[in-house]
């Protein structure tokens, strides 16, 4: 940066942000972005009809945690967002997930649909035998009590893939 005193200009030079600040300001950034998709979601019901939207959502959630992390987004009959819930956190390669409490809190939510998403930290995002198998075992728990999994997505830092668009759920 230049500054002019009178006659002279002197250069000055700037300090590069430190890595805490940089990351504090991109935290800032994230959580607004989930507040708006949040927002949206509730309104207009553009978090289940938009499969940009819904993948972009918990990408935005979890795709930079460091351990495995289960989510749940619980909608309504007209699929508008109830609540989004962290069900289940586990260690850097696994989370073990209880189809009951799914079923358990979409019961108390009283929600009609459920969208799901965990998170791969290791960066991969094809899902695992294990992942298709709870989701097929998720599926049927909640259609059990007439709540329809809709999709189940698993999400990294850069990308995210969903099962019903592979015909998984």
């Amino acid at each position: 940066m230049r500054v002019r005193s009178g006659l002279h200009t002197v250069t000055v030079a700037r300090a590069a942000p430190s890595e805490g600040a940089v990351r504090i300001r991109e935290d800032q950034a994230i959580a607004r972005a989930l507040r708006i998709l949040e927002q949206r979601g509730g309104q207009s019901g553009r978090l289940l009809s938009d499969l940009m939207t819904c993948s972009a959502f918990f990408r935005l959630r979890l795709g930079s945690e460091e351990r495995e992390h289960f989510e749940a987004a619980f909608l309504n009959t007209r699929h508008r967002l109830i609540a989004v819930e962290r069900l289940f956190s586990g260690t850097v390669d696994g989370a073990e997930v209880h189809p009951r409490v799914v079923v358990q809190r979409a019961l108390a939510l009283n929600a009609s649909a459920v969208l799901l998403a965990h998170n791969h930290p290791s960066g991969n995002t094809e899902p695992s035998a294990a992942d298709r198998a709870l989701t097929a075992r998720l599926k049927a728990s909640l259609e059990l009590v007439d709540v329809r999994l809709l999709d189940h997505f698993v999400v990294t830092a850069s990308e995210a893939i969903s099962m019903a668009a592979r015909g998984w759920v």
